[in-house]
């Protein structure tokens, strides 16, 4: 499973029904599960955006569809990284020509 981070903001209709963010929040998480994308993480916070998630999902496909679905609801924009734990990054500089 690949890891992903999305960084979200509220749009001006994610913010006019502020209220029902917890519910949201749990509706997307079974939304990603059609994707086979499991939410691991969610915090709302203070600053440039109201909302970081951590995804695990099968591939960048699923990711990204899961995403495409999310915002498409009209109540967050999300800018989404994908994130490498230490083994992986360890992997990673194994490949680097010396």
């Amino acid at each position: 499973m690949a890891s992903y981070i999305a960084l979200a903001k509220f749009t001006d209709q994610g913010i006019r029904s502020i209220k029902d963010t917890v519910k949201r929040a749990d509706a997307a998480k079974e939304l990603a599960k059609r994707y086979g994308v499991t939410m691991t993480q969610i915090w709302w916070t203070l600053g440039k955006y109201d909302i970081v998630v951590v995804l695990d999902a099968p591939d960048d496909a699923s990711a990204t569809a899961f995403n495409l679905a999310l915002c498409s609801a009209g109540n967050v924009r999300t800018q989404t990284l994908k994130a490498f734990n230490r083994d992986e990054t360890a992997a990673i500089l194994g490949k680097l020509q010396a």
